[in-house]
């Protein structure tokens, strides 16, 4: 009985799991917000900045560093939509799953 549980367990986190990354939203016209350092956004107007986070953990199942930082990239690009912004520069990762950005408008 205990196998039938820890089976039912495992297939409902990894279904939970890959469901988490779906949830996030595309917002029209991020794909054409671009990714850039610092130093290339000296000309830029600044937007602000935005703290996104996601869950890095779904019950006791820890998802990829790699689907985490696209989350988070993707919720920081539907941000730079809302302000007005087409250029993101990474800020620092305090933890997995939170990630800074500094939004600019760049012509």
């Amino acid at each position: 009985m205990k196998l039938n549980q820890y089976i039912l367990a495992s297939f409902f986190s990894a279904l939970i799991s890959g469901c988490a990354s779906s949830l996030i939203d595309v917002k029209e016209g991020s794909s054409n917000v671009n990714v850039s350092t610092a130093n290339k956004v000296t000309n830029c107007e600044s937007k602000g900045a935005v703290t996104t986070s996601v869950l890095s953990k779904v019950w006791f199942v820890n998802r990829s560093v790699e689907t985490v930082e696209e989350n988070l990239l993707q919720m920081a690009k539907n941000a730079a939509i809302e302000s007005g912004a087409n250029t993101l520069v990474k800020g620092e990762s305090q933890k997995i799953g939170e990630r800074s950005f500094s939004l600019y408008h760049c012509r």
